[in-house]
């Protein structure tokens, strides 16, 4: 079928019915607004066209991504004085143990992941637009013949997509997909999807390798974590989950101007978790870092895990307790590091301090954030699959392939890498 008509049939179906729908509504129905209708069907012959729609889905991304690192310096250098301002006057409190776990541990600690709230709400701010806009739905339709390749359809897209928020509530949205082979696959994927928590580590390290490129580098890594989705999804339908899939069958919302109450809403509903996140799980994470650092604990664990990371050129104990406390969060791995190296100034000072006493070149550093892309995802995650699912079988699964793609990603590139940088 799909050699004879250039398509699966249930493409063909749906293209039939809504053919059919499409001219009987030409029939029966009078459209006042004809300049509106025209308009959109301009923008959609562009948007959804067959070889453009990808590439203008992905120029959209780096539009995205190249405003958030327009805009929001000024505030995050902004956040970063009120934060060192508060640590210095933290430091002189007494006990002395008391005024370091106040500078070092939760100051530096917290601050350092909460000064990245600026470029982390401008991205929610972007996505808002590009939801309530009606374009999100269509980026759907871009990828529907792209997604009947690996086994899924658009509608999977759509969870995907919102996992650049956050993977808890894009698990969650997988309700939508009625195939249960589908969903369970899409669930499997999703932690693929860079979430808004990767985004601290990726300005922190894109900031002090590759000034001139930071924009490029983090959709880079956005666009590495598709195809990486992509990739397992494949895998999955065709050895673990197999079987037939789903039907797409979806009605395009119109073009709508994004009003600031939306906008504002849902910037909020996404940034919110993001706070919270800050203000308990991490500052807890903080505290425990500070103390095991303190007593002398946290450099012997590092250094019992730092080995396995060594092939990968990160092989040192303070990387290697920053992706532990990841674990749990993670925004974690950037507080680890601020705790670590308090005396870094501001977000492209920690990571050049970094540099320095770790010995990173550009090409570690690239090859750090794949890891933390890839590698297993929080325990809140886990947790919402496990829910999802109703067993611990595919939660570990998904802790296992994940983790062990991003050794064997971050390994290769790190190898490769030094073969052409000798």
């Amino acid at each position: 079928m799909s050699r004879s008509y250039g398509a699966e049939a249930d493409t063909l179906i749906a293209d039939a019915r809504y053919g059919y729908v499409s001219g009987l509504v030409r029939e029966v129905l009078k459209r006042p607004a004809v300049e509106r209708r025209m308009v959109s069907e301009v923008i959609d012959a562009v948007a959804l066209n067959r070889w453009l729609g990808i590439p203008i889905f992905l120029g959209v991304l780096y539009g995205l991504f190249q405003l958030v690192f327009v805009l929001s310096p000024p505030l995050t250098e902004l956040m970063e004085s009120g934060f060192g301002w508060l640590a210095e006057r933290a430091s002189g409190v007494s006990p002395q143990w008391l005024g370091a776990l106040l500078a070092d541990g939760v100051i530096d600690g917290v601050g350092s992941v909460l000064t990245f709230v600026p470029p982390i709400f401008l991205l929610f701010v972007a996505l808002s637009i590009l939801e309530d806009s009606g374009y999100m739905a269509r980026a759907a339709f871009v990828v529907d013949r792209l997604m009947h390749y690996i086994g899924l359809h658009g509608r999977s897209f759509l969870p995907m997509i919102l996992g650049f928020g956050c993977s808890v509530p894009a698990v969650m949205a997988t309700r939508v997909i009625e195939n249960p082979k589908d969903r369970l696959v899409t669930i499997l994927v999703v932690p693929f999807m860079s979430c808004a928590a990767r985004l601290p580590i990726y300005v922190l390290f894109a900031a002090a390798f590759f000034t001139s490129h930071q924009g490029v580098v983090v959709i880079s890594l956005y666009i590495v974590g598709m195809l990486i989705a992509i990739a397992a999804a494949w895998f999955l339908r065709k050895v673990v989950v197999t079987g037939p899939s789903g039907h797409f069958v979806m009605e395009l919302p119109p073009y709508r101007l994004p009003t600031l109450k939306g906008i504002a809403i849902h910037t909020w509903e996404r940034g919110q978790q993001f706070l919270v996140r800050a203000g308990t799980v991490i500052f807890a994470i903080m505290v425990v870092v500070w103390l095991l650092d303190y007593t002398g604990v946290l450099e012997p664990i590092g250094r019992a895990i730092a080995p396995v990371f060594a092939p990968a050129g990160f092989g040192q104990w303070q990387p290697a307790v920053g992706l532990l406390s990841g674990l749990m969060a993670k925004e974690a791995v950037v507080g680890t590091f601020g705790t670590l190296f308090a005396d870094a100034e501001g977000t492209a000072g920690l990571g050049r301090v970094i540099g320095a006493e770790l010995g990173w070149t550009p090409l570690i550093a690239y090859g750090f954030m794949l890891f933390t892309l890839v590698y297993v995802p929080c325990v809140a995650t886990l947790a919402v699959i496990r829910k999802e699912t109703g067993s611990w079988k595919w939660p570990l699964f998904s802790a296992g392939l994940s983790t062990g793609l991003a050794w064997g990603i971050a390994v290769l590139v790190y190898q490769i890498g030094s073969i052409f940088t000798a």
